[in-house]
């Protein structure tokens, strides 16, 4: 499968100047400002966990905005579509525990192995065959059971910073509960407001700033080849990539009538997520929730205006991210971790939903303990051949999911006769596409006949799932 064609004619600037519109440019703005106040606090909180320094930070942010705001302008120009490009906020979360035991040049080495991968995937075209063969309740239990920290970690900025949190939490669900309001200012946007309020009337801001400290320096980071890192890493930030960051862009756009193009974006994502590793930035993905904010409203042909708003955006933001980076690091823990909470909340409960609401829930519930366990202390466990727990979790997770489906096959034949074993004679449990009814004009038995063997499907068809849904529990039993 080739790489998709850019629009023809080519974009100009007399046709974006007609485009564009108030309510395209209103809709960057606030897709803009969801990817600069939660995911970014989600960096800030990961960062600071796993020992990264304010410069490691701000060069982090650097890429995050700069590099993938300028992948977001090529695009937009060149498809005419909402495609706007930044990091992959599952795959931040997952480099988390591997600073803990991990050096920050060998995690760059894993994204630029990662950017490689995705490079070669998308060039080969496989890419949607790849993404249909992974089992995503697994994956979606990974990713489930990493989210928790940050759910726990809001609930603990409650108890023990009351002040700070409480009011946030407030407006956020306020903003959530009152649609008229929530459409005005973005329940995000209002948490922001309120808590940025309730620290200066705290009396614990108090950052320092320097005409040094304002634009952006990054730095340049050597990667070191780490056999550990690749195993733990590259595989699951290519699928958080590939499967769950770019399938849910694909798939907001194509609700609201627009194809985006899959190979091109995942050749773009892998370029891209080389270029930025080396100034210490994660994976880049085609986004879902700001792309589904930007072509929210308006008309489908003019909404990649707002996606270029929001490069432009995220130009300037790049820009000035030693700023905005000392500005955040100077508020208290629990801003950031509350503001962290509420902007993974509705990606958590999409990941249990996804792990836990349909097939391969035993694999699901195999790799969320082994993740979500883990927030404490990384190195508690032993792991296998050098690399954590993420990849050992995958495989046994993936291991269970098999022998789930396949031990329920075999149940089912045990339990269920086969259709052969339940038919009398195959005459009367013939259902080809040319029955002997269109034939046996002049034969009412046999028209009657076939009708009959036609009305007996449905019972099958019963009987079939309550063998089903007993080989469930009895599954289930077992494994109690």
């Amino acid at each position: 499968m080739s790489i998709e064609s850019p629009i023809r004619p080519p974009t100009r600037w007399r046709t974006v100047l007609r485009d564009a519109g108030t309510v395209y440019s209103v809709n960057g703005l606030i897709g803009f400002i969801f990817a600069a106040t939660g995911p970014v606090a989600v960096i800030l909180a990961v960062g600071t966990r796993g020992g990264l320094s304010e410069s490691d930070l701000a060069s982090w942010i650097f890429g995050s905005f700069f590099l993938n705001g300028l992948v977001t302008l090529l695009f937009c120009w060149l498809y005419r579509q909402p495609l706007a490009f930044f990091w992959t906020i599952p795959g931040t979360v997952l480099v988390g525990p591997a600073l803990g035991h991990l050096s920050f040049p060998q995690v760059i080495g894993a994204f630029v192995a990662t950017g490689v991968l995705m490079l070669l995937l998308g060039l080969s075209g496989w890419v949607r065959r790849a993404m249909a063969m992974v089992p995503m309740p697994i994956v979606m239990g990974m990713v489930a059971g990493v989210f928790l920290r940050f759910g726990l970690d809001l609930v603990r900025a409650l108890h023990e910073d009351a002040v700070i949190a409480v009011p946030m939490v407030l407006a956020f669900l306020l903003l959530n509960a009152w649609h008229a309001a929530g459409r005005r200012v973005p329940p995000m946007l209002g948490a922001l407001l309120i808590g940025a309020i309730a620290v200066g009337l705290s009396g614990r801001f108090a950052p320092e700033l320097s005409a040094a400290s304002v634009l952006a320096r990054p730095n340049l980071y050597l990667p070191e080849w780490s056999l550990q890192a690749m195993i733990e890493l590259v595989l699951p930030l290519a699928i958080t990539v590939l499967v769950v960051q770019n399938g849910q862009g694909v798939a907001v756009l194509k609700a609201v009538g627009h194809e985006a193009p899959i190979n091109a974006a995942t050749v773009a994502c892998g370029v891209a997520s080389i270029a930025t590793a080396f100034v210490g930035t994660v994976s880049t993905c085609l986004t879902g929730p700001t792309n589904a904010i930007i072509s929210a409203s308006g008309e489908r042909e003019r909404h990649y205006t707002g996606g270029l708003v929001v490069g432009a955006l995220a130009l300037a933001f790049g820009l000035l991210s030693p700023f905005f980076t000392r500005l955040m690091l100077a508020t208290p823990p629990a801003f950031i971790a509350t503001l962290a909470g509420l902007a993974m909340l509705r990606v958590l409960q999409t990941a249990f939903v996804a792990s836990f609401g349909g097939r391969f829930t035993l694999g699901a519930l195999v790799t969320f303990p082994g993740h979500g366990g883990r927030h404490r202390d990384p190195e508690r466990g032993r792991r296998i051949l050098g690399a954590g727990r993420g990849l050992p979790g995958v495989v046994a997770a993936g291991k269970a999911g098999f022998r789930d489906t396949r031990q329920g096959v075999a149940e089912a034949e045990n339990r269920c006769p086969s259709p052969k074993a339940r038919a009398p004679s195959a005459a009367t449990t013939s259902i080809s596409p040319r029955p002997t009814i269109a034939r046996s004009t002049t034969s009412g038995a046999r028209a009657t006949g076939t009708s009959r063997s036609a009305t007996t499907i449905p019972t099958s068809t019963r009987t079939t799932s309550t063998c089903r849904s007993s080989r469930f529990a009895s599954r289930w039993h077992k494994a109690a």
